[in-house]
């Protein structure tokens, strides 16, 4: 029996430009304790193909047959309920190799459709625990993804950051509760123009990004030019960069093996928690985060010891969106983290647009 066609989706690889969003995805990737991104931009700047570019880019995992939580064989932290109770009792748990989830989930999706429902009837006729699983559910172990999550009704923002942060979905109902792993990378998307998140909201996200659109005339003809010979011959199109898809999903794959290795030393750390209180963030989630994003990094480079310039290069990403915002200062968000980690960590401070541009080149590497 012939192997079905992987869907075709423009391979992350060929992507051209927007260095610090693909670097945030694949950091969160490697470590999805560090809660997510937040992608802010204009609009026809491939936040959509991106994130649909990184799923296709992840190998393929191992799940229990059957299971319609993608629950691990062997981790128990990531088993539903009924596969835990059956390793428990010594059975042969069946394996299935299937592709990392990508959930889209729309803006007019209901907290049934999101969580899942349990059929009360069924329940209280038959005895059995009827639940049909929602969209939390198919994510688990991957990614879930919501453009226009601006747009998005707060009280679903505060479910799926919920389930994001506990790795756990709680559904309860007339005395009947039901549970099941839920981790995977949350992936926002949205436009400024059309409502900015709550700030108690977007603080949740691990890491913010924004894009925008590319106004370098020869950038954004060989962004045509990709997308054109894609669309014209999918197929060709990856067979051709077939090679470096591969070396970059075994970078991740390692990272992931290596991350547990990586070392942060006490100087470092007292460093990002001076920024962070520099900054005036609210909370100790900036610093955590700072952290695993600067681990992830290093690890992502083959090192296991974190450097200077692996907090530099991830901390504009992780505290942008947790400054308060002063209506009156015409200062970037990403320029205030900038200063300030100059200043902390004794840097010689950009000045103008072109330093700052070739400052954030050379952090991107």
């Amino acid at each position: 029996m012939s192997q079905p066609r992987k869907r075709r989706v423009f391979p992350f690889t060929a992507i051209v430009g927007q260095e610090e969003m693909k670097l945030a995805l694949l950091l969160n990737v490697i470590d999805p304790r560090i809660g997510g991104v937040m992608i802010m931009g204009d609009r026809g700047t491939g936040k959509s193909t991106t994130i649909r570019a990184l799923a296709d880019l992840l190998p393929e995992i191992d799940v229990v047959a059957g299971d319609p939580y993608n629950s691990s064989p062997e981790d128990p932290d990531l088993q539903s309920t009924e596969v835990r109770q059956r390793a428990d009792l010594g059975e042969n748990l069946p394996v299935d190799q299937r592709q990392v989830p990508m959930v889209d989930l729309p803006l007019g999706a209901t907290e049934d459709r999101l969580c899942g429902t349990i059929d009360i009837e069924k329940a209280l006729s038959e005895g059995v625990r009827a639940f049909e699983p929602g969209l939390l559910a198919k994510a688990n172990r991957g990614l879930l993804y919501v453009d226009e999550v601006n747009l998005l009704d707060d009280h679903l923002v505060d479910v799926l950051l919920d389930s994001a942060a506990s790795g756990w979905n709680t559904v309860e109902r007339e005395g009947i509760s039901v549970r099941h792993p839920a981790r995977f990378v949350l992936i926002g998307s949205g436009n400024p123009e059309e409502g900015e998140l709550r700030p108690q909201l977007l603080d949740r996200f691990g890491m913010s990004v924004e894009v925008r659109t590319v106004r370098d005339p020869e950038l954004r003809v060989q962004v045509v030019d990709q997308r054109t010979s894609f669309d014209a011959d999918p197929d060709s199109f990856n067979d051709a960069i077939q090679a470096g898809q591969e070396a970059l999903q075994a970078l991740v794959v390692e990272a992931q093996q290596r991350l547990p290795q990586v070392a942060i030393d006490d100087d470092l750390r007292i460093r990002i928690s001076a920024v962070c209180g520099e900054l005036d963030v609210d909370g100790l989630r900036g610093d955590i985060v700072t952290n695993r994003a600067a681990r992830a990094l290093a690890a992502f480079e083959g090192r296991t010891e974190v450097a200077d310039d692996d907090v530099a290069r991830v901390v504009a990403c992780c505290l942008r969106h947790r400054l308060r915002k002063d209506p009156l200062e015409q200062i970037d968000s990403g320029d205030r983290v900038i200063k300030v980690f100059c200043k902390v960590f004794e840097r010689p401070l950009p000045t103008g647009e072109a330093d700052r541009r070739a400052f954030e080149l050379a952090l991107v590497g």
